[in-house]
């Protein structure tokens, strides 16, 4: 079988400063396989607790440029649109132009709901949410000007709710939303925009977690950030068909994470009651509720009859 490769292309991939990180293993990969890559990482966070030692993004472009690859390194912060469009600006200055946008960039503070400071929980929407915010749109007129993109959105499981992790949780699914949103509106500008649920031994487990624990071990054993990368290029590929999606990927597992909506029931005469009633029924679901991506055509919505798209919801 013929290697998928990136030849021509070029990559920016967030938050890839860190060893070990999924980021520094995403931009391993596509420079090996031929991209050239900005390698992009504040270096340390103050306000983050519990990481040991302290990401480079220029030690992972230096070994990218010690393998024969191209990459420079890039410490603005995503957190920002001025640090996203200065990211996106770093490519455009050492490659002319961009093709992939990777964001990998996040924190995760790990606190029950009433102790999490507000500081804290602000912070995960500035940085995992709107953070890609920024990026893509800092790319977003360049890929569409090319009629060409391709953009993978690092989002969690814990978007389905997760006991301590409500900050993370809420950032990452609204990041999945994001990404569903952009697939659509990309859908007619060769743009694609997937998500990945990544699972791996990185500097972020370490830190939330004792290294005696179970959960350390496991990840550390069987989890290298090494085996989510080959789902995160794929989706990156200009061969990839699919747009719109979340694709888990731990521990050499793939699978489809996707949002989905029952039959139900109706009643234009609906009480209380009915509902209790026909409870059971409305949360029933069927192989035919999945949701499909960009299933809902803005092009096609009646704007004076029925109101901005999702006006209704």
């Amino acid at each position: 079988m013929e290697k998928w490769r990136f030849d021509g292309r070029t990559a920016i991939v967030t938050g890839a400063g860190g060893n070990p990180s999924l980021g520094r293993a995403h931009a391993l990969l596509l420079a090996a396989r031929g991209a050239r890559v900005v390698v992009n990482d504040i270096g340390r966070d103050p306000e983050t607790r519990g990481y040991s030692g302290t990401a480079s993004a220029e030690a992972v472009a230096q070994e990218i440029r010690s393998a024969g690859g191209e990459a420079v390194a890039d410490n603005h912060s995503v957190a920002s649109e001025e640090g996203a469009a200065a990211i996106v600006q770093t490519a455009l200055d050492a490659f002319g132009g961009v093709d992939i946008l990777v964001n990998n960039a996040g924190i995760s503070i790990a606190a029950p709901f009433d102790e999490m400071t507000s500081r804290d929980f602000r912070r995960h929407i500035d940085i995992n949410l709107m953070g890609p915010v920024w990026t893509c749109r800092a790319v977003w007129l360049h890929m569409r000007s090319k009629g060409y993109g391709r953009i993978i959105n690092t989002t969690s499981g814990a978007l389905a709710g997760v006991t301590w992790l409500a900050a993370y949780g809420a950032s990452k699914g609204g990041l999945l939303s994001l990404t569903r949103s952009l697939a659509a509106e990309g859908a007619g500008l060769g743009i694609k925009v997937n998500a990945v649920n990544p699972g791996a031994f990185t500097r972020m487990v370490a830190a939330q977690q004792e290294d005696t624990s179970p959960m350390y071990r496991l990840a550390q054993e069987k989890m290298p950030p090494e085996l989510v990368s080959p789902v995160v290029a794929f989706l990156a590929h200009e061969n990839c068909p699919a747009s719109g999606e979340c694709i888990d990927a731990l521990g050499g597992e793939v699978r489809r994470t996707y949002i989905a909506q029952t039959v139900g029931f109706a009643d234009p005469g609906l009480t209380i009651e009915t509902v209790a009633r026909r409870w059971d029924e409305a949360l029933a679901g069927t192989a035919e509720s999945v949701i499909p991506p960009g299933a809902f055509d803005p092009t096609q919505w009646d704007i004076k009859k029925y109101g901005p798209p999702g006006s209704l919801r």
